[in-house]
């Protein structure tokens, strides 16, 4: 459509202005002019032809538009901070589980629900008990969260622009999520032997060293990487399942992808429930391999149980098909908040250092 006999100041004629315009063409233009679409700022003709775009003053900057902007660092501290948050706060509640998956606990140790297991190991083992072997947890959570995360942002989106350029792709958020499991779990599994045989009832190490060091002297160094095959198979479906739910339920509760704690909270939370419930079995075989726990040993003719064919037949021969199920209301009560916090903490603070680069790099 072309405007004719405008001025230099402005469109001169009406909305009949100019020979051969449809009555639909004036209507139009009609409507763009008492909108003031068609008059700049000072009178002139810049978007005269160009139909008008609602700004909302009050909405906030595009949550998913900076993060294409932050850098690695930032990913790998807003994963170290959520990975340390995440497991200090559940910790006592993984100390649970990890009892609750026992093949044959002592009879001291045979728990009805969670709150009762906590209560009971705080009455009879005292206050800190639960939080026995903590402090090497976060020690591990750190880095291994920074690369898992980092890793994760990165794959997300170079995968996407390859299977689905300019969209969300849920193979891409399960392909970056499987990958970011092999380093996550590289430098996490040494912690979760020791932390598991810490947490244990009538574990013998009061110390994260003592544990090591008998671990080490006893088994090898083998030992801290006897479940990882086993954490793998359990984890990379694990987190294939958790970043596709998420990404999936972001797209539905949080369509704009901008910075919605509330939703993070939930989508988190749903993921954590949905993956957790369907891996349970393979975290009961991961827990013996951790453990190797004495009892379940007296079944076992080599005397350690090694690899995830040898755990799937020792949960088998003690428990049966519900042995796999140890633990599973422990598991995805563990898992719900563990992953809410995970993600809140961990979106919260991709948001906060990437705005903070942004506002320090329009000062300079």
């Amino acid at each position: 459509m072309e405007l004719e006999g405008r001025g230099t100041g402005g469109v001169a004629g009406g909305p009949a202005a100019g020979p051969g315009r449809s009555p639909g063409e004036s209507a139009l233009l009609e409507g763009w002019l008492q909108r003031g679409v068609g008059r700049g700022a000072s009178g002139g003709e810049a978007g005269a032809c160009r139909p008008p775009v609602r700004q909302d003053p009050d909405s906030g900057p595009d949550y998913e538009a900076l993060p294409a902007g932050a850098t690695v660092t930032t990913h790998m501290v807003a994963g170290a901070v959520a990975g340390i948050l995440e497991h200090c706060v559940m910790y006592p509640i993984d100390c649970v589980k990890t009892r609750m998956q026992s093949l044959q606990p002592d009879p001291a140790a045979r728990y009805r629900n969670v709150l009762e297991a906590l209560w009971r190991i705080i009455r009879t083992e005292g206050l800190w008990r639960p939080m026995r072997g903590l402090n090497v947890t976060a020690t591990g959570a750190g880095p291994a969260h920074a690369l898992y995360f980092a890793c994760y942002e990165k794959l997300k989106k170079t995968l996407s622009d390859v299977i689905h350029p300019g969209g969300n792709s849920h193979i891409a958020n399960g392909a970056a999520g499987c990958v970011a499991t092999l380093l996550h779990d590289a430098a996490m599994n040494p912690a979760e032997v020791v932390k598991q045989r810490m947490q244990m009832y009538n574990s013998p190490y009061h110390r994260v060293t003592d544990c090591v060091r008998a671990v080490w002297q006893n088994e090898g160094a083998g030992a801290f990487y006897r479940s990882y095959t086993t954490q793998l198979t359990m984890n990379v479906p694990f987190q294939a399942i958790h970043f596709m739910t998420y990404e999936f339920l972001q797209e539905h509760f949080n369509p704009q992808r901008r910075y919605n704690p509330s939703s993070h909270v939930l989508s988190g939370a749903c993921a954590g429930a949905v993956a957790a419930a369907a891996t349970t079995p393979l975290d009961v075989c991961k827990t013996l391999l951790n453990t190797q726990e004495s009892l379940a040993l007296n079944s076992n003719i080599t005397g350690h149980i090694t690899g995830m064919a040898s755990a799937f037949r020792t949960v088998y021969q003690v428990g049966g098909v519900t042995a796999y199920f140890r633990g599973v209301q422990a598991r995805v009560i563990y898992q719900i908040p563990s992953t809410a916090i995970a993600w809140s903490v961990y979106e919260f603070f991709k948001y906060l250092i990437t705005k903070r680069q942004e506002e320090w790099r329009a000062g300079k």
